[in-house]
């Protein structure tokens, strides 16, 4: 079995969930008390929030490439960041080290490749809905990104700094989180990506109309293949 490394903290909340779902991967697919053989690095996210929205990212790059230089010297055969956001310094990171990066963005763009949709929803941060760096991979996969309207990818953006990565679940963001995935739905989105690896903390299917493309987990699973030496999942490679 390889050993997964995770550069997390971006933020805890959803660093946990990648654990969970990689230790039940691993035993599910093995039997018995088997688990994932995983390291963590786990930053402090207020500094890192700190510096994104200060625009300072070349100084995030150097500060996940070092995670992963660590991750990777205490044996780590790959290594997954934990957060689409911080996906924008993935080529720093991919340069800082020789083991693999797994991509978000390749997990995510598989599997809804292979579900045959056309054109698929991004919610996330404004980082993400806005930025090349995360969509133009998406769309690299042959299918159409959409993204809310300017007022409600502020409104997105604001659930996930004010409450998501603070553990804060209200009903009524899910609620309005579940009006904008019906404002997508009806401008032709057949599914919707949960971009922000937060979300997936407040909606799922349950509370859309149109099915979801859980990033984290999708991700986290997309670790397991790779640890198990499976090939469901491919891009293994460079941002």
């Amino acid at each position: 079995m390889r050993t997964i490394g995770l550069i997390g903290g971006l933020s805890w909340e959803s660093t946990a969930i990648y654990y969970q779902i990689i230790n039940q991967g691993v035993r599910d697919r093995l039997g018995g008390s088997h688990s994932a053989r995983s390291l963590i690095w786990s930053f402090e996210f207020s500094s890192c929030e700190e510096l994104i929205f200060a625009g300072r990212w070349d100084e995030v790059g150097a500060l996940l490439g070092e995670a992963g230089r660590k991750l990777e010297g205490l044996g780590a055969d790959t290594l997954l960041i934990c957060s689409n956001t911080f996906h924008r310094v993935a080529e720093q990171v991919t340069r800082s080290v020789t083991v693999p990066v797994l991509h978000i963005a390749d997990a995510v763009g598989a599997e809804v490749r292979n579900q045959g949709m056309r054109k698929i929803g991004l919610l996330g941060t404004r980082f993400t809905m806005e930025g090349e760096f995360y969509r133009d991979r998406l769309a690299a996969n042959g299918f159409e990104v959409v993204v809310p309207e300017y007022e409600q990818r502020l409104v997105i953006e604001r659930v996930i700094f004010d409450e998501l990565v603070r553990g804060e679940l209200k009903e009524s963001s899910r609620e309005v989180f579940g009006q904008i995935v019906a404002d997508l739905a009806a401008r032709g989105a057949e599914g919707v990506i949960l971009g922000c690896t937060e979300i997936e903390l407040l909606i799922s299917e349950k509370d859309t109309s149109i099915p979801v493309f859980p990033s984290a987990r999708l991700h986290a699973e997309a670790a397991v293949d790779f640890a198990l030496h499976t090939t469901r999942f491919a891009g293994a490679a460079a941002a």
